[in-house]
């Protein structure tokens, strides 16, 4: 058994999704360790943008699968989402990257 460094911790990842109709994002899909790492993994494989913010992932860890965000995070989530779109419209387009928006800044802090 190799000895693991001290930083090292355990990896946890959440999956939001969003449909048209519905009154907020719901959790899809959460996990620890290797099951985080799949998680991560097939996002990236589908070309969806993972944002690492350890705090809203605390969150969002005890929000039970297939239940909707709580009111409380609506709008650092609606901000993350605008964020995401802008990202990827500046990616198209060439233009620089927006900041992070603040709410999502606040929350890691």
């Amino acid at each position: 058994m190799a000895d693991l460094p001290v930083n090292k911790r355990r990896q946890n990842a959440v999956a939001l999704a969003y449909a048209t109709g519905d009154r907020a994002p719901k959790v899809v899909a959460r996990g620890q360790g290797l099951i985080a790492e799949q998680i991560i993994a097939r996002a990236q494989e589908a070309g969806v943008f993972v944002h690492e913010s350890k705090e809203l992932v605390s969150l969002l860890m005890d929000v039970d699968l297939d239940r909707e965000i709580p009111p409380a995070l609506y709008r650092v989530i609606a901000e993350l989402l605008a964020w995401l779109y802008h990202i990827e419209s500046a990616q198209k387009s060439g233009a620089p990257l927006p900041d992070l928006p603040d709410a999502v800044q606040q929350l890691d802090k």
